[in-house]
């Protein structure tokens, strides 16, 4: 059975940190692109950012208002992605998953991220 489990998230006040873990179980991870997404009250999910598998040359991507904060990165031999995140800001407030690029599974239950003074 497939899961993914997202965690790490909490409160944090601008210009903070928060590094978050997603397990991934059920399948190959390695073998897959993983991303990022999120999604805040009242908005539709978006992709945060996404790494490809090594055999497609681990590619890193990111969405243009986290370039320069945020990094993913993964850890093929404990089929998880983490995604750490600096400087953080009020608009970054929202619940964190993580999925393949294609969204081939279920979601979990995410982790939240809230940013607030």
């Amino acid at each position: 059975q497939v899961q993914l489990v997202e965690s790490g998230g909490g409160l944090v006040q601008p210009g903070g940190s928060l590094t978050l873990s997603c397990a991934a179980s059920g399948f190959a991870g390695s073998t897959e692109t993983m991303a990022w997404y999120r999604r805040a009250t009242g908005k539709e999910r978006e992709l945060v950012a996404q790494i490809t598998c090594a055999r497609s040359g681990g590619g890193i991507g990111y969405r243009q208002s986290v370039l320069g904060r945020f990094t993913i990165a993964r850890d093929n031999s404990e089929n998880t992605v983490y995604l750490r995140m600096t400087n953080l800001k009020p608009e970054d407030t929202a619940e964190y998953h993580c999925n393949t690029i294609n969204e081939s599974y279920q979601w979990g239950q995410g982790t939240q991220v809230t940013v607030s003074s």
